[in-house]
């Protein structure tokens, strides 16, 4: 998938009107084969349009539905991206080995960093960082190990359980019912933060469900529904230094049992405008306990860049639920204590991506000594 040619009959031979050649600082990586692939293309010409008002020279590079990249135009619309790749989009390879990249025909694409604005699915949980890592590209958001715990439900649970941090009981959707009472949660293991996720009365429920939503094939997670609990959701970025923004709560509706996806992407004009209170009304203890745990959350899960930590917050009783590794907007809309603008946010992703060095692989141990040894494969299989 990431190394296939586009194949759409959009032209080759027209640039992009405002995409520079020479000196590219960053190439701002949207769309994929996702469930979230339309947010993702919001999020992603939202930073294209900031940055390149702002001075930064930028490529955007649409990841289509089908797996192609096309270089676009940074100053297109959304609606441009209705039918799939724009008209006058140029096709590119990408390349995921040393030297590799992105490329249109013989030439390779000088670009100094990805800023990498995917939502779920491949783009966000370890398999485009994987083929970047190939392609020695340095990169926003965390690196592969730490974008694939991000997107397993299951395993950053566990991980929280393991270090002593109140996270709500997770457990895979399997044959017998979860030792705690319904009504249950259902989530996709593999996945964002709110879509797929049904609150289903009974175990028999879960199960159906499992076998028929297309978003639970790759497997499921059931966690008890915590009546009266709120969401709360705190935004960290790690460049120049580990900040964390204001704290948010999201407004559900009264006859909405979670805040998902349609509340929080197609009401009130997409996420930014979506009901929140926002610094969110909790006590100043709550509030202390939500932002200490945050800063172990980031360590622990290697988080790196730009993310968002939501939280579950019942009284006076906070727990972990998950962290959005590339959150929606990339969090800009929280940064209003401490007040960072919308560029200053992505300048800064930016400026760290450059300092990091790509990652390299060690193959000390090597030396082909098991080799010059090894019997032939023949006596081997017995």
């Amino acid at each position: 998938m990431l190394s296939a040619r586009a194949t759409s009959s959009c032209t080759r031979t027209t640039s992009p009107t405002t995409t520079r050649e020479v000196g590219v600082t960053a190439a701002v990586v949207f769309g994929g084969p996702s469930p979230e692939h339309d947010i993702s293309i919001l999020t992603g010409l939202q930073a294209a349009r900031t940055l390149t008002d702002g001075g930064v020279p930028v490529m955007a590079l649409y990841w289509t539905k089908s797996g192609s990249w096309y270089e676009v135009d940074p100053g297109l619309e959304a609606a441009d991206f209705g039918e799939g790749a724009p008209p006058r989009s140029k096709s590119l390879d990408f390349r995921a080995q040393p030297g590799g990249g992105f490329w249109r025909g013989r030439r390779r694409l000088e670009i100094s960093v990805v800023l990498n604005a995917c939502h779920g699915g491949p783009g966000e949980d370890g398999t485009l960082q994987s083929a970047l890592d190939l392609a020695g590209l340095r990169y926003t958001g965390p690196g592969a190990a730490a974008s694939s715990l991000g997107m397993d439900k299951l395993a950053f649970g566990a991980l929280m359980a393991h270090l002593g941090l109140p996270t709500i009981p997770r457990l895979p959707v399997e044959t017998d019912p979860p030792p705690f009472e319904p009504p249950y949660i259902i989530k996709p293991r593999f996945g964002g933060s709110s879509i797929g996720i049904e609150v289903v009365g009974d175990f028999a429920t879960a199960t159906r469900l499992v076998e028929t939503s297309p978003h639970l094939r790759e497997g499921a997670v059931v966690e008890p529904f915590m009546v009266g609990s709120r969401d709360v959701n705190v935004a960290v970025r790690t460049f120049p230094e580990l900040q964390l923004s204001a704290l948010e709560a999201p407004a559900r509706s009264p006859e909405a049992a979670i805040y998902g996806y349609t509340e929080k992407y197609l009401s009130g004009g997409g996420l930014e405008g979506s009901q929140r209170e926002l610094p969110a009304q909790v006590p100043e203890h709550v509030a202390a306990t939500i932002r200490s745990f945050a800063r172990l959350v980031v360590q622990a899960a290697g988080l790196r860049s730009v993310a968002r930590i939501d939280f579950l917050v019942q009284d006076d009783r906070v727990w972990v639920n998950e962290v959005n590794t590339i959150p929606g907007s990339l969090a800009a809309y929280l940064w209003i204590d401490p007040v960072v603008t919308r560029l200053e946010l992505l300048r800064g992703m930016v400026a760290e991506a450059e300092k990091s060095s790509p990652r390299g692989f060690v193959t000390v141990g090597a030396d082909g000594t098991a080799l010059r040894n090894a019997a032939s494969i023949a006596q081997k299989l017995g």
